[in-house]
């Protein structure tokens, strides 16, 4: 990076000051707010030690944290398109899926290295000796999204297809999908390189999440362990057999009591279904073998034929399964059982094949500076953007590959660079700008919006609202209730303090503060976010009832602090943006509270003098929620 500035004539921009570093460090690894404490503590240890061995004490104990695997296990899930519905007409809720969000969290708090954590997602359950958590683990596949609401003629491709894109994205940076109607048009992907992934993710089992004329949940996978496997399948399917006979017992018998004559044979009848329904309920309040929302082997693998034009209707030649031919085109053996994730996983992770440990040590990079080096994060492909500093990206992906795929370290190696500790300030003033107007030669760290995530965990962190929990199981209605339909689809948002990667996340619609602030589409791979400024994110940080709640409880904390109105207003701006107040920031915000105050005492309407002064305080707080600052990393 330095040759490249000095080759354009520019100098790297000095240190930031150790109190923005250490926001800088805490958003970027935890995504919430450094302590006041915390502040103190590394601009002590950086005069005590240095920076880099300041920044370097700080990042472990921050990545030991479980609030890291939240933050980062979030980034990941944009990439997957998680969402806990099914994202079909009526959008089914899948109680399940959280249990694949939780794994993600787990993975990279406990620095599960990159190559395992793609091959758990990918076959997870194929592996010797699984564990529960590798199996849940192929919730990434059955993440994919569900189309349509018909059952006898159901667009399961429409599903393997969302799968495909899916994976070529996320583990290869690769527009995979642009090749099922057609040889890729910029990339050397053939429509037989789509197909041959094709047969294996249509060898695969999906689980059903229900749909508005099939509601019955059915294929999720029991968490027994694999010797039980057999067994546990087989009650599962029984009860879901038992299930739907029952149900269509009571459908029947209630269309009898419908048209039956008022007489013994219609209260026969209506006695018959009154007995069908407790059964159902019975069954349903019946304690079942824990299941996983995941994957597993189809009935009957077998190669797929190419769809001319992209149409299943219309089969043409079969394509053996296999992998990429530019990357290898490893074939499954003529002998092999199974749909070939085994295979494939090995194929993505072989020594020869460069892109997975290319594409994750961008997307790293990407977290910590806001853009990649390759600034199209899910296209590596002709149709993306070069990298930057290609030189770079090699090494880093080299070293991550090399020295065993540990996120964790990829982190301290980012975080502790002369690069990542420049200020967001350039030397040079305008001309810098002029040379690199959108930092892509980084001659200044850029400057970034915070996640709407990380808004709404630090608005609930000031108020001391934050549970810092793990996430739990969403209230969503019970099964025997789920008549959603495509005119009455699924629709709910439930209030939780907890972080923001614990909301449910629906398919079809964002959260409301989420959407605000933009967080990821559930619909599609979210490669980076786009930042807005609008009218609403301005409104919402002005008259929100959640801003107002947190706004007066840091209020409270804030006037128990101190007595007196400057250690007060210094304490503000330490736990609102890292720093004190300077002089002309304390004479502001006194100003603020001395207009208030005044004219409180003309409109106050009767009401006391502390509770006026409390509102004076509370009206401040807003104000600096407000700023820029508090929404912005330097």
């Amino acid at each position: 990076i330095l040759s490249r500035l000095e080759s354009e004539g520019l100098a790297p921009a000095a240190d930031a000051a150790p109190e923005v570093l250490i926001r800088r460090l805490t958003y970027d690894l935890t995504g919430l707010p450094p302590s006041p404490a915390e502040v103190d503590v590394f601009t002590e240890s950086a005069t005590t030690h240095g920076l880099t061995a300041a920044i370097r004490m700080a990042a472990d104990r921050l990545l030991a944290s479980s609030a890291y695997g939240e933050a980062w296990g979030r980034r990941w899930l944009d990439v997957v398109r998680y969402a806990d519905t099914a994202g079909d007409n009526s959008d089914f809720p899948i109680p399940q899926m959280r249990l694949y969000r939780d794994w993600v969290i787990a993975a990279f708090n406990r620095d599960l290295p990159y190559d395992e954590f793609v091959r758990e997602q990918l076959a997870g359950d194929l592996l010797p000796r699984r564990t529960n958590d590798q199996l849940t683990a192929t919730g990434y596949l059955a993440n994919a999204r569900r189309f349509g609401s018909r059952v006898d003629d159901y667009p399961t491709h429409l599903t393997i297809e969302d799968t495909i894109d899916n994976f070529g994205r996320a583990f290869l940076g690769l527009t995979i999908n642009c090749a099922r109607c057609h040889d890729h048009k910029f990339d050397p992907i053939t429509a037989a390189d789509y197909y041959a992934l094709y047969g294996i993710f249509s060898s695969t089992r999906y689980p059903w999440p229900g749909i508005e004329l099939d509601q019955r949940q059915r294929d999720l996978v029991p968490l027994v362990p694999q010797d039980q496997m057999a067994a546990a399948l087989t009650a599962g399917h029984k009860r879901a057999d038992e299930m739907d006979r029952l149900e269509k017992e009571e459908k029947r018998l209630a269309e009898t009591v419908k048209d039956a004559a008022d007489g013994p044979a219609k209260e026969a009848a209506q006695q018959k279904r009154e007995a069908a329904r407790r059964a159902i309920k019975e069954l349903a309040a019946r304690p079942a073998v824990p299941r996983a929302y995941a994957v597993s082997e189809g009935a009957n693998p077998a190669d797929a034929p190419i769809q001319l034009r992209g149409d299943p209707t219309k089969p043409g030649p079969m394509v053996r399964r296999r992998f990429l031919t530019i990357l290898g085109g490893a074939e499954l053996p003529p002998d092999a059982s199974g749909s070939g994730r085994a295979k494939l996983a090995e194929w993505v992770l072989a020594p020869s094949n460069p892109l997975p440990a290319r594409v994750m040590a961008n997307r790293l990079w990407q977290g910590h500076f806001g853009k990649g080096l390759v600034a199209t994060p899910n296209d590596f492909g002709k149709q993306g953007r070069a990298p930057t500093h290609p030189e770079l990206l090699d090494w880093l992906a080299s070293r991550f590959a090399g020295q065993g795929w540990g996120v964790k370290e990829m982190h301290r190696l980012i975080v502790t660079s002369r690069t990542w500790r420049q200020s967001s300030v350039p030397r040079g003033g305008p001309e810098a700008h002029e040379k690199d107007p959108g930092q892509a030669l980084l001659s200044s760290f850029p400057r970034q919006r915070l996640s709407a995530e990380a808004i709404r965990d630090t608005l609930l962190e000031l108020g001391g609202s934050l549970d810092r929990s793990p996430g739990g199981e969403h209230p969503f209605p019970p099964q025997e209730e789920w008549n959603f339909t495509q005119h009455h689809p699924f629709k709910a948002v439930y209030p939780t303090d907890k972080r923001s990667v614990y909301l449910m996340t629906q398919r079809i619609q964002r959260h409301p503060f989420l959407a605000i602030f933009d967080g990821a589409d559930p619909s599609t791979s979210t490669a980076w976010r786009a930042v807005s400024t609008t009218p609403l994110q301005a409104l919402f940080l002005l008259n929100d009832p959640l801003v107002h709640e947190q706004a007066a409880k840091f209020t409270d904390r804030l006037l128990a602090s101190a007595p007196e109105e400057p250690d007060r207003i210094r304490a503000a701006w330490r736990e609102l943006f890292a720093r004190p107040p300077d002089t002309g920031e304390m004479e502001s915000a006194h100003a603020f509270l001395t207009s208030l105050r005044a004219k409180f005492a003309i409109t106050g309407g009767g009401k006391p003098p502390g509770t006026l002064e409390v509102e004076a305080w509370q009206s401040l707080v807003r104000a600096l929620l407000r700023l820029n600052e508090f929404v912005y990393l330097d």
